[in-house]
């Protein structure tokens, strides 16, 4: 699962911190979301952010995948919702839109507007980390 924690000052955007947590596929499930649960709590207690941005759900054709990514994202939602910090949900074509211009950019299109985007001197590797990103770049221009 990738994070992505930014700052904005005074119009300027700064990333904080940004990478994926990731869990052995073959560790059971249950064992895989508690590692999740507690890898993501403890970057919430250290970088404290005031808001939370997750990506809605969208329909999959990989319903497996789909599963697992709900799974998750309720993870998200549920250490958000235990230290009381809102949330914001925003869908792909939300994000594509307000980080190239264009609801329908590419993957690579938006990875180079992140990069440009946060004064980073390159693309945020891995693809995950680089989405979570964009998806705060997206809350960050939102009211909440």
């Amino acid at each position: 699962m990738g994070f992505g924690c930014i700052s904005v000052v005074r119009g300027k955007t700064h990333a904080l911190d940004f990478g994926v947590v990731t869990t052995s596929a073959n560790e059971p499930m249950g064992d895989r979301l508690l590692a999740l649960f507690d890898d993501m709590g403890e970057l919430v207690e250290q970088l404290q952010p005031n808001v939370i941005a997750v990506e809605k759900l969208f329909f999959a054709k990989n319903t497996t995948t789909a599963l697992r990514v709900a799974e998750s994202r309720g993870i998200v939602l549920l250490l958000a919702a235990r230290a009381g910090i809102p949330v914001i949900e925003v869908g792909p074509s939300q994000v594509k839109l307000a980080v190239a211009g264009d609801g329908t950019a590419d993957k690579a299109a938006m990875q180079r507007m992140v990069a440009r985007l946060l004064g980073l001197p390159r693309v945020p590797k891995p693809d995950d980390a680089a989405d979570a990103l964009a998806i705060a770049i997206t809350a960050s221009t939102m009211r909440f």
